[in-house]
């Protein structure tokens, strides 16, 4: 599932043209770009969703969702090591089940 998470502008640059953010995400941080919230600032709060900021978001709303999501385990889902997930979805060799 890919879910619209709130996160904290960082730093501001552009790009060949494009306007991009190092966002944090409750600690996680990830590159955004911000071509549809274009006067967004350094320290404040966007939705963002498949890697652009959509919405400008208060601190406390932004903290609140952030929390929530922790607690649901969705943060982990939504940025948690690709690798490691696909290792715990892996169907075992032919023979391993058995020997399980």
């Amino acid at each position: 599932m890919c879910l619209a998470v709130p996160g904290r502008v960082l730093h501001i640059e552009e790009r060949d043209g494009t306007r991009l953010a190092t966002v944090d995400f409750g600690g996680v941080v990830k590159e955004v770009c911000l071509e549809y919230l274009p006067d967004l600032r350094v320290g404040e709060y966007a939705i963002v969703h498949v890697g652009f900021a959509l919405q400008r978001l208060d601190e406390e709303s932004a903290r609140q969702t952030l929390e929530l999501f922790a607690e649901l385990g969705m943060l982990q889902e939504e940025f948690g090591d690709p690798w490691e997930a696909a290792a715990g979805e892996a169907v075992p060799p032919v023979g391993e089940e058995a020997r399980q």
